[in-house]
């Protein structure tokens, strides 16, 4: 009896997957529960205005703007926390800046390491020895968060894991991550193995500026060996939140559950991270929040330099005064219906002497919203101005000569 029930258990399971007994597909094995994996997201949009408290069940939380850095709202963000597998947005940062060089490429073939195949949790069972891709190993390591998959993408980067956490540590503190320890590049539970919310905004942020990690990231479902290891994106924003473009889950019983979302909406893409939360929903529906927050709250603003100066006088010259031109105008950062005047200031360089190249920056107009500064537009010279010589001045009273 035992035995018929499996049977029947195993056949309902394929048949859940949309996927025939004979093809022996399996879905992978994953960090978190995926029972509710088609259950959609709170429908309660949040019109919290700037300012107002988020009801998120989370222990730190943060909305950032990755292009300007613009933290728009946090919440006990600072504080080091272990961020289980979203500790592979820092793995594939380095992975994806590594195919930019050149030193890999999609079609590299890798093989596993006994090492890689050891990791456990969420894994695409790799077998020592066997072969897959980079573009292969991707698809484990986004879309189910494979360990083993992150570890032999690691291996080929460094040669060792070891090595790869040192550059991953490395990279950290060049964008400035200063509560950001990784001991190895999964996200398992390890003692000292710690980020921050803010900190994993930042590295969320450099990733996504990679278009490559959104070709994983915004997949649902796909496969590997031919259709019989089945990927399901345990990220279900993908699924249920308009304009998502990643990013990455987390859980482990000491971290509880993560999540990084990254969701783009009218040319703004914002950075949700939510650590620590009670529940997968609590995730989920936390990082909705702020998205929707964001989203309701601020918008780019497309400013231009508006200058008054036509040209501007220069001494030493062969001419007396250069034309001058801006750039295009700068999308800026600002909150949705802001009752605070746009300012500009015009900041010349204080000795505007020829020499003068065409294209040479010769001031700035500064954009003000308020107080403060929010842009910057150079002001530089249209043509080219060259300096008055004796020599120069010889050659006009001889060319002036030879007219008469």
């Amino acid at each position: 009896m035992k035995k018929i029930i499996s049977l029947i258990l195993a056949a309902v399971l394929l048949s859940t997957l949309g996927v025939s007994a004979s093809q022996e597909a399996v879905t992978v094995s994953s960090e978190c529960s995926i029972e509710d994996i088609n259950e959609p997201l709170e429908s309660v949009t949040v019109n919290a205005a700037i300012g107002q408290t988020l009801d998120i069940k989370a222990k730190s939380v943060i909305l950032m703007e990755p292009y300007t850095g613009t933290v728009l709202y946090e919440n006990n963000s600072d504080e080091a926390l272990p961020p289980a597998s979203i500790t592979k947005i820092m793995s594939l940062l380095l992975v994806m800046e590594a195919i930019d060089r050149g030193d890999i490429s999609l079609e590299t073939v890798v093989t596993a390491s006994e090492h890689a195949c050891s990791m456990g949790g969420s894994q695409i069972w790799l077998e020592p020895g066997e072969t897959m891709t980079v573009d292969e190993l991707l698809k484990a390591a986004v879309i189910a968060s494979a360990n083993d998959a992150c570890v032999a993408l690691g291996e080929l980067i460094a040669g060792s894991e070891e090595g790869f956490v040192a550059m991953m540590n490395d990279r950290a503190v060049e964008l400035g991550m200063t509560k950001t320890n990784f001991v190895n590049c999964t996200g398992l539970d390890a003692e000292g193995h710690l980020t921050s919310a803010h900190d994993v905004a930042i590295m969320s942020g450099e990733l996504i500026k990679h278009s490559l990690i959104k070709d994983y990231s915004t997949v649902w479902m796909d496969s590997l060996r031919d259709g019989k290891s089945e990927l399901v994106n345990t990220n279900k924003l993908v699924r249920f939140y308009e304009g998502t473009t990643g990013l990455k889950t987390g859980t482990t019983s000491t971290a509880k559950y993560c999540l990084s979302a990254t969701a783009q909406r009218n040319g703004m893409e914002l950075v949700a991270v939510v650590m620590a939360g009670e529940s997968s929903n609590d995730r989920f529906n936390g990082a909705k929040k702020l998205l929707d927050y964001g989203f309701a709250n601020y918008s780019f603003e497309s400013l231009g330099a508006e200058l008054s100066e036509k040209e501007i006088s220069v001494s030493k010259g062969t001419v007396k005064k250069v034309e001058l031109c801006t750039e295009e105008n700068v999308s800026i950062l600002l909150p949705k219906n802001s009752k605070e005047e746009i300012t500009r200031t015009t900041e010349w360089k204080p000795d505007i002497t020829a020499p003068i190249k065409k294209g040479e920056v010769l001031g700035y107009v500064n954009i003000y919203v308020g107080d403060n500064q929010v842009g910057q537009i150079k002001i530089t010279a249209k043509s080219e101005v060259k300096r008055l010589t004796p020599w120069v001045t010889a050659g006009w009273i001889l060319k002036e000569m030879f007219k008469l």
